[in-house]
């Protein structure tokens, strides 16, 4: 069985899947905070059970994923005031119609499921249909029609907000 030692420095090396998951799903600072704690928790209580059969980071993706659309219902069952979302951050560019658009989108990805979210950031981060639905546990092929799917309903959502 692999060790701490081996848990922690494979955590330092791909924590940046952890704060991108985070940053999808939750809005606040503590929230974020707080779901980067469970992923961490569950990633550890699962790691006896890494078999090295994929890749850390695809096992890791799969971990942070599910602990945060688990996370995510949790937030959504509990009776809480509304924020407003923070502000989505776009580079600065002189070409005001694309930061429309770019920000439109965002705004639209928000909107998705869980696990529609999760689909478009794995897209997004140019894994393939093959090795998104190994870290989502489905095929390939399900992966394809969903995304199909989805860029239907973002295309419709965003054109809401420009």
């Amino acid at each position: 069985m692999p060790g701490e030692k081996d848990f922690i420095q494979s955590i330092e090396a791909h924590q940046k899947i952890i704060h991108k998951v985070c940053n999808l799903y939750m809005n606040t600072g503590q929230d974020k905070k707080d779901l980067f704690q469970e992923i961490i928790l569950a990633a550890w209580k699962g790691y006896p059970r890494f078999k090295g059969d994929a890749q850390f980071s695809t096992w890791l993706y799969r971990v942070a994923l599910n602990t945060a659309i688990t996370f995510y219902r949790k937030e959504q069952r509990q009776v809480s005031t509304t924020a407003m979302p923070e502000q989505v951050l776009v580079p600065a560019d002189d070409n005001q119609a694309e930061q429309d658009q770019l920000t439109a989108m965002y705004i639209s990805i928000n909107e998705l499921s869980g696990i529609d979210k999760a689909l478009v950031m794995l897209y997004m981060e140019d894994y393939s249909y093959a090795e998104i639905g190994e870290m989502m546990g489905i095929t390939a092929n399900n992966v394809a029609v969903k995304m199909n799917r989805i860029k239907i309903k973002l295309k419709e959502s965003a054109k809401k907000y420009l």
